[in-house]
């Protein structure tokens, strides 16, 4: 299987559409949501992970209490604003949200083109994925607002993979949306290894939100993964597809795919699954 992360694949995908992108005729410009911090506190550090310090994002209420964990994975694009506003929309409906910085050692996206930022995700390999995730998760577990035992995930295009590989590999998970994740995503030092190879480790409640219209994951390989995943006993399994929806339809940075209605109801999907199984 060709590496997902090639230029060609993408510019497929769409993931840098604000990027030397054109605007697409019909499309409005959306307005890039800013979440107040007002009764949350929302921060960057650093974290050790295996060795090397990571910068991380991070937000709660102020009121303390024990907050379920909510560990957001970025896309490709790592953690831009868009990615730590939604770690502050999850602060905003009662959890304690952690992003780690998945570029830190490449140095960073930010500033990155598109030719660029491809070249660079795709040489980072799964085991560093998975190891800053992890380094994330055991952090924000270890904080004393945190309920330990209550762990969900979520990740956007790359990120969306990601979920699915790290849900298999931190038992503590409870629960795991993937928003547009390539299914059949694999990685330099695991060539054969995609979602499907490990979808019988994947036990907890999932959430899927993809895009009818993603010219980079077909309909048909969301649909087959959501039924291999039954198929292993997985019975609280459901992928929604939006008509319609291109690859980041909920990046409201991104003109170009944004589409509201499409994004706002994923929203709140996500929000009502990860009450159901997070804080029940």
């Amino acid at each position: 299987m060709a590496n997902p992360l090639s230029r060609r694949e993408v510019l497929k995908f769409g993931a840098y559409t604000t990027v030397g992108g054109v605007l697409t005729p019909g499309v409005s410009l959306a307005q890039a949501i800013v979440t107040d911090t007002k009764g949350i506190t929302a921060r960057d550090e650093q974290i050790d992970s295996g060795g090397t310090k990571i910068p991380i994002y991070h937000a709660g209420p102020e009121k303390m209490a024990k907050y379920p964990v909510i560990v957001v994975i970025s896309g490709f694009t790592g953690n831009s604003e868009q990615n730590k506003d939604v770690v502050r929309r999850f602060a905003q409906a009662g959890y304690y949200a952690i992003a780690p910085e998945l570029y830190s050692r490449e140095g960073g996206m930010q500033g990155k083109d598109f030719p660029q930022m491809g070249q660079i995700s795709g040489k980072v390999t799964r085991a560093q994925y998975l190891g800053d995730i992890k380094a994330a998760a055991d952090y924000a577990r270890q904080q004393r607002w945190a309920r330990a035992e209550r762990i969900g995930v979520t990740g956007f295009c790359g990120g969306g993979a990601l979920t699915l590989h790290f849900t298999s590999e931190y038992p503590a998970v409870a629960a795991a949306v993937p928003w547009y994740g390539h299914v059949k995503r694999t990685y330099s030092d695991a060539p054969g290894v995609d979602a499907f190879a490990v979808a019988d480790k994947i036990k907890v409640p999932v959430l899927g939100l993809y895009g009818e219209a993603d010219t980079g994951i077909p309909v048909a390989d969301v649909k087959a993964f959501e039924q291999t995943l039954r198929s292993k006993g997985n019975t609280d399994v459901e992928f929604v597809l939006y008509p319609g929806a291109p690859h980041a339809f909920f990046s409201d940075d991104r003109p170009q795919a944004y589409r509201k209605d499409a994004a706002e109801d994923a929203w709140k999907r996500c929000v009502a699954f990860f009450e159901k199984h997070l804080k029940a």
